[in-house]
């Protein structure tokens, strides 16, 4: 499978800070690939440089195998969608999709043919002569995506492009996407901070922190196997295991991640399977969260956090509770 973008120890400084530190990375043709990370860890900075928007301070950049330093952006087959929209007020929604179009010199039928058939692709068929000022928030993020794919280009960039968008239509827009890249078979590159986003809707997942790649894998990969405490806390909720706690309930003496949702509550009668670790605790907190309860655990100065399913959750606070895992589920990872 061809390389669609590929960073080579790449740097891209701003006087003494180092917004991207020495990242080398293969981004696949056809794949969705999410960026994730705090605010400030260089993941939409890595965008701005595939984009053009940015060159490299050192390292190089190709695109399809070709040399993309110094290339600006309009000489590079890619589009960005952006979290504002950037919409032209003035304009109509079909003009606004067909405006690439327009620059690069296309007659105004196949243009207007274009932009009809690229609103049908993100169901927007019949809105061509709307304002934005008359879309709501999902449809103008849709008439962004329209306006992007006119183009055709080889690779989608997408800058948190739903980051301005209520919970249910935000879920019902990674689905969208999910499917719309599916069907096109072009490389979408996704940058966001929600994790939940990266893990739903990408093929792989590079998690950045200060610049730097500290994780890249499937969602499953990265949210199982978790590196790094980092990683465990910034993908998920996770119990950080400390070695002395670890090397006492069934593991070695290193640092450990363990989610919550592996855990499960019993009572202390219950014989436990010969695989499983367990820890005996006050109930600091229990939280009902609809499908699931969170029950919050003090064992010997550790606080462990289980998610069981609500009905299952007979426990109150102040009780005294054991929290059952297999031993596999904790997770060992490089350090603190």
């Amino acid at each position: 499978m061809q390389t669609a973008v590929s960073f080579q120890h790449v740097s891209r400084h701003f006087g003494t800070v180092r917004a991207v530190d020495d990242v080398t990375l293969d981004i696949a043709e056809g794949e969705f690939f999410a960026m994730l990370g705090p605010s400030g860890s260089g993941k939409t900075t890595c965008l701005r440089l595939i984009a053009g928007f940015e060159q490299p301070t050192s390292g190089h950049i190709e695109i399809f195998g070709e040399t993309a330093e110094g290339l600006p952006p309009y000489k590079r087959n890619v589009n960005t969608v952006f979290q504002d929209y950037a919409l032209f007020p003035h304009m109509t929604v079909g003009e606004n999709v067909a405006y690439g179009l327009m620059i690069r010199g296309v007659a105004r039928p196949d243009r207007e043919a274009r932009a009809t058939e690229a609103l049908k692709m993100v169901k927007l068929d019949g809105f061509q002569s709307r304002r934005p000022a008359q879309l709501s928030g999902g449809q103008r993020q849709r008439v962004a995506l329209a306006r992007a794919l006119v183009n055709q280009p080889k690779v989608l960039l997408l800058d948190e492009p739903l980051g301005a968008l209520d919970l249910k239509l935000r879920e019902q827009m990674q689905e969208e996407l999910k499917a719309l890249q599916k069907q096109l078979g072009i490389t979408f590159i996704f940058v966001t901070h929600d994790q939940g986003e990266a893990l739903s809707m990408a093929d792989r997942v590079a998690i950045f922190n200060d610049g730097k790649i500290v994780q890249a894998g499937s969602p499953a990969d990265v949210y199982e196997r978790p590196r790094s405490r980092f990683v465990a806390d910034f993908v998920g909720s996770s119990n950080v295991l400390a070695p002395d706690f670890f090397a006492a309930h069934g593991g070695t003496k290193s640092w450990a991640s363990l989610r919550p949702e592996k855990i499960s509550i019993r009572s202390g009668k219950e014989k436990l399977p010969a695989a499983s670790a367990s820890a005996t605790g006050r109930v600091a907190s229990v939280n009902y969260q609809g499908a699931v309860t969170r029950i919050v655990i003090d064992s010997d100065g550790t606080r462990l956090a289980a998610v069981v399913p609500a009905p299952l959750a007979s426990v109150s606070e102040g009780e005294t509770a054991t929290l059952v895992w297999n031993r596999a589920d904790a997770v060992t990872m490089e350090g603190a």
